[in-house]
């Protein structure tokens, strides 16, 4: 059996597109949301909204989560880099390398992994010639195995950019939605 990799790092790793340098500013529309957001907080416990206001951070910046962000997410919480870090780097949901389009995170626990969970993976495979951890030569699609993602009765299943799902999937079923998605059109 392969050894599971879940490409994780502690570590920033410095990328052409991911530089203390690279720029990042939070658009109107995510301000708005991080100014509702931190209303559920006293003042005092701003830092309580890291995780939101990371997410909110990852999604302006098409599903990548920049050293820049992170720095910028800090100032508005009142937080030290570091503190952000330790939080980027904690949770596998934060996309500190760039990722495709479309993040199919596949389920790889034991209900999933007996109920298919490896044709799905196969699947993504064959459709984009690519590996665990890898993204299409288009830029589309990137494969990560996860850990449970809660829908056992229903397995398998996949998570798309940490924000849908799709379970009971076969190798056909998952070709067809990446075909849909390279196609344009959303399943």
């Amino acid at each position: 059996m392969p050894v599971r990799n879940f490409g994780a790092f502690a570590n920033h790793r410095n990328t052409e597109d991911n530089l203390e340098e690279t720029p990042f500013e939070f658009n109107s529309e995510s301000y708005a949301a991080i100014e509702q957001l931190l209303t559920k907080y006293p003042d005092n416990y701003k830092s309580s909204a890291i995780i939101p206001v990371l997410f909110i951070a990852q999604k302006q910046n098409n599903n990548f989560l920049t050293l820049s962000a992170m720095h910028k997410s800090a100032k508005v919480l009142e937080m030290t880099p570091m503190q952000v870090y330790e939080v980027a780097a904690f949770y596998t949901m934060f996309n500190r390398t760039r990722v495709g389009k479309y993040h199919l995170q596949v389920c790889g626990t034991t209900p999933c992994m007996l109920r298919g969970a490896r044709d799905i993976i196969q699947a993504v495979k064959d459709f984009n010639g690519i590996g665990m951890n890898e993204t299409s030569e288009d830029g589309l699609f990137t494969l990560q195995e996860v850990e449970c993602l809660g829908a056992c009765v229903n397995a398998p299943m996949i998570q798309v950019n940490n924000e849908y799902f799709y379970e009971d999937l076969t190798y056909d079923s998952m070709t067809q939605l990446m075909q849909d998605w390279k196609d344009g059109k959303e399943p």
